[in-house]
Order: C-alpha cells, then structure tokens, then sequence
C-alpha cells in the first residue's frame, strides 16, 4: 500500500513517516502542496494523508483540485483542532476523513487502513455506463452479451467509465494503466482502444470509445 504524505513540519514528517513504513505502508513524503499534488497526478497512491496548513499550495486545494480532475484517491486531512470551517470545507470538497492535531499515530495508522478498506470494498460494484456493466470480480463486460476482458482492457474501461464527463488523454491512460512501462506510448492505447471497441461489439453494446483530439471518451450510438 503506498501512501503520500503531505506535512510540511520536518520533525512531524520524519515521525509519521517512520511510524507508516513501520506499519507496513510504502510512504512518500513531500512538504508542500504544489509538490503533493504533483507526486498525486505522476504516481498511483492508495491514499493520501494532507495537512491543511501548507506551503506552495494548501491542502484543501491539493483536494479540490484533485477531486476536480476525477481523482478519487482517498485523502485524510490534518486540521488544527480549532480549524472547524476547514473540515467542513475539506468533506465537502471530498475528503474521506480528517484527524485533529495533536493525534495519534496507532488512530492514523487505523484511520488510513479504514480508508483503504472502504474504497477497495467500493470498488467491487459493478461500474455502469449506457447499457453496459463492468463486473471488476471476473473482468466480465456484459450488455446483450458478455465477453471476459483482459486485466489490460478491464483498467482501460474503468478508467473511460470513472471519467466519462471528459476526455482522457492518452498520457493519462498510459500514467494510470501503463504506469511504470516506460517503452509504452500513444501507439499502445491506441491499440487497446481498437480491442476495447471490438470486446464492446461483441456484446453488441451501443458504446463506443470515440478517438476525438483531446483523448478518448465513451460515447452512446
């Protein structure tokens, strides 16, 4: 489980890291808000713990700005135990829990398992789009027929149906699919595409994946 951590006092930094690596978590610790958010939009993360008062950039922003993108990584904020109008601000933005200063490290190391577990548990229902489902259990696309995907193609599609009010681009897909395969390119999503149209026919589903020339977008015919 890999976490980011945005704290910008190095004492406090040093302590959380130390007690996250040692529960387990591979932590990737950073001191400012325009650094997290950064690593957040380059990297994959199973959560994100941000505390509110940072430089560069402040966590609620990193927060707003992440949720706007589509990016649904779960994120805990550290508030000051004063800062009530900032975790209401910071749920509504779309944080999934906060933790007041001073804390616990054993109620943080509890608090992001929590986390984890709520959005891997939410991830096993299926994902919709126009007259498909896609089961994540079985890699299974179903409309008037089903077809099994491959793990490639299934990733490729949740991604199309999580930001289905956007295009994605294909550095993008490649960042999130591909992730550390750094031979791969447009060339590659492009292909998968071709194959991903050709599962959604199969099925005879009304969806398409439209090629347009800021990315690729689900579409209904």
């Amino acid at each position: 489980m890999r976490i980011l951590l945005a704290e910008d006092t190095p004492d406090m930094n040093r302590v959380v890291t130390a007690y996250l690596t040692h529960e387990g978590f591979e932590v990737d610790s950073v001191f400012d808000g325009g650094e997290a958010l950064s690593m957040l939009r380059s990297s994959l993360y199973s959560a994100a713990v941000l505390d509110i008062m940072m430089p560069v950039m402040d966590g609620l922003t990193v927060l707003r700005r992440l949720r706007e993108s589509g990016d649904n990584t779960p994120v805990l904020l550290l508030t000051a135990m004063a800062e009530v109008d900032d975790r209401v601000a910071g749920l509504n933005a779309g944080a999934n829990d906060y933790l007041c200063k001073p804390f616990s490290l054993k109620e943080l190391g509890a608090r992001v398992r929590a986390m984890i577990r709520t959005s891997e548990s939410n991830r096993i229902a299926a994902l919709t789009f126009g007259d498909i489902r896609l089961l994540p259990d079985t890699l299974t696309l179903e409309a008037k027929n089903s077809v099994h995907l491959s793990l490639r193609e299934y990733e490729l599609l949740e991604q199309l149906i999580a930001g289905q009010d956007r295009s994605l681009d294909a550095a993008y897909l490649l960042q999130r699919i591909w992730r550390d395969e750094s031979e791969a390119g447009g060339d590659d999503v492009a292909l998968y595409i071709r194959y991903l149209n050709a599962k959604l026919e199969s099925v005879d589903s009304t969806v398409r994946v439209e090629s347009r020339t800021d990315g690729f977008r689900l579409t209904l015919g």
